[in-house]
Order: C-alpha cells, then sequence, then structure tokens
C-alpha cells in the first residue's frame, strides 16, 4: 500500500472506500511526535492529497485504541489545521476559506475496540458533521471506520460481490479458498499476493519491519488500555465474589426454608393423626349408636338424644 511505490493501489482503494473514482496527487508527510507516540499499535498510517485538493488519511490499527471517537476527531481536526496554515502560507493575501477542501479520516480495525462490538452487522460506519434543520454547510471533515474483525464474521458463507468487499476481504482473510475466490473475480489481486510472497521470503526485511514497530512505544494509551482491562478484570472478580456471596445467603435462605417445610409437615402429620384417632372415636360411636337403634327403637324414637 506504500503510495511511493504503488500510488494506483492506494488509490482503487480510496476509489472503493469513497465510492467514487480518486486520482493521489502527492504524499504528505505524517505528524512525525504522533507517529512517535502510536507506532506500536499502528499497522500503517498514510497521509495523502487527492486531485481534488482533498486530504485522505489510511490507518490500519492491529488494536482498536481506546476512545476511538475523540481520538478521531482529534487528528481529522489536526489534519484540517495543517492544510489550513499550509494553503494560508502558499496564497498569502489571496487566501479564502473555500480553498480548504475536505479531509477524510479512514481507520481500519484488525481488532475492533469495544464500542463497535454493538452493531455485529455492520463493518461500514461513515460520519460527517450536519445540522438537525437541514442547513447545508460543508463542515469539511467526514470519518469512515472499517472493523475488519466484524467484517470477516459477516463475509462467512458469502461471496465477494464488491471491489470494496474484495479490498477488506484482501486485509483481512488469509483462508486459501478467500485468496482463490478473491484473484479468480479480481484477478488485480494476483500481484499483490506476488509481492506479499516476495516480502515474506525475505524474513530479515520484515523482522527488521517488525523491530522498527516495537522500538517506539505509544506508552500513554497502551498504559491505560492496560489499567483499563485489569479494571474490567477486578471488576468481573468482584461480580464473581458477590454472586458467591448472594449463591451462599441463597443456600442459607433454602435450608431454613427446608427446616421450616419440614417443621411444618411434622406438625401437618400431628394433625393428621389426632383428625384420624378423631374419627376412628366417632365410628366407635356411631356404631354404639346404631346398636342402640336395634335394641330399643320405641324408647329411642320417644326419647330424643
Amino acid at each position: 500500500m506504500n503510495p511511493e511505490y504503488s500510488r494506483e493501489r492506494l488509490a482503487a482503494f480510496l476509489s472503493a472506500v469513497l465510492q467514487r473514482n480518486v486520482k493521489i496527487v502527492r504524499i504528505l508527510p505524517n505528524d512525525s511526535t504522533r507517529i512517535s507516540d502510536e507506532t506500536s499499535l499502528l499497522i500503517t498510517d498514510i497521509i495523502v492529497e487527492l486531485e481534488d485538493g482533498s486530504l485522505a488519511n489510511v490507518e490500519v490499527q492491529k488494536i482498536g485504541y481506546a476512545f476511538p471517537g475523540e481520538r478521531c476527531a482529534c487528528y481529522s481536526s489536526d489534519m484540517l489545521l495543517r492544510q489550513y496554515k499550509r494553503v494560508r502560507s502558499a496564497s498569502g493575501d489571496e487566501f479564502a476559506y473555500n480553498q480548504i477542501r475536505n479531509v477524510y479520516l479512514i481507520v481500519l480495525y484488525e481488532k475492533s475496540p469495544k464500542e463497535f462490538k454493538k452493531f455485529p452487522k455492520e463493518y461500514f460506519h461513515y460520519s460527517r458533521q450536519i445540522f438537525d434543520t437541514g442547513l447545508q454547510l460543508n463542515l469539511l471533515q467526514e470519518y469512515i471506520m472499517i472493523p475488519l474483525d466484524i467484517f470477516r464474521l459477516n463475509m462467512d458463507n458469502k461471496s465477494i460481490e464488491t471491489p470494496l468487499e474484495a479490498w477488506l476481504t484482501f486485509f483481512s482473510d488469509d483462508r486459501p479458498e478467500k485468496i482463490i475466490e478473491l484473484i479468480t473475480k479480481y484477478p488485480d489481486f494476483k500481484a499483490m499476493y506476488e509481492t506479499l510472497y516476495q516480502m515474506c521470503q525475505n524474513v530479515e526485511k520484515v523482522m527488521g519491519m517488525f523491530s522498527e514497530e516495537l522500538r517506539i512505544l505509544d506508552r500513554n494509551t497502551v498504559k491505560y488500555m492496560v489499567e483499563e482491562q485489569q479494571q474490567e478484570i477486578d471488576a468481573l472478580h468482584a461480580k464473581l465474589e458477590q454472586r458467591d456471596t448472594m449463591i451462599e445467603q441463597q443456600n442459607t435462605q433454602i435450608k431454613q426454608r427446608d427446616a421450616q417445610i419440614k417443621q411444618q409437615n411434622a406438625q401437618i402429620e400431628q394433625l393428621n393423626n389426632i383428625i384420624l384417632t378423631l374419627n376412628q372415636r366417632l365410628e366407635v360411636i356411631e356404631q354404639k349408636f346404631k346398636s342402640l337403634q336395634i335394641e330399643c327403637p320405641s324408647q329411642i324414637k320417644d326419647k330424643p338424644f
């Protein structure tokens, strides 16, 4: 994807994402401070100027950073401000705000942040600023977020049908059957797989790339993300302990209820025995009464009990 050597590949990808024909005019330098801060989790970070003057920043993140919305807003604003300073400096007194063009921040996540997991069927998120009244103003900043892990799940048992799906498959899926399907439907990708193969043959060069990637760490963000995960683990342990306590309390209540039921059953059995005894006595009385009726019917008739 390096636009210095294969500009047409990045242009083809941007055309698929932006859904219009894109031509790259030049590559712009990255913010060195940003790169030194974030290299640990970034796979790719490329800024290019397009034919219409707009800027596109393409990022591929190995693991999605925390606070993805706030982070994207900051870097989009930074890109817009850098363009403003450059255009204003070049235009001098002739500067007008309509010389500023759109900036596109396109982020692909190999492992997407938790916010994206709430939308398991969506792998292409587009955003731009609009007014709720319908007022039409070009506020210049547009965002596209693509969680590749969610894309791959959605492509299970589904064929590749669009150029965008082809590119995202190339980025996210290394299953042989998918690679065959991809290069059969879109032969241009065959050359890219050959490039990857040649890169992998040079193990020393690839390892050097990874060593350089690992040399500079995004300490603050990575530390925060580790601490956040630890907090989640601690919270989970607390919930488990709370659940164990509740289960123990419930077991105690169940035992108490079982004891009460056992006591009530004993009382019921005792009452049943009393009732049985009374029924037996009643039967004896009824038998005696019947025998008296048989022996002295006239007396019984004249003298009521």
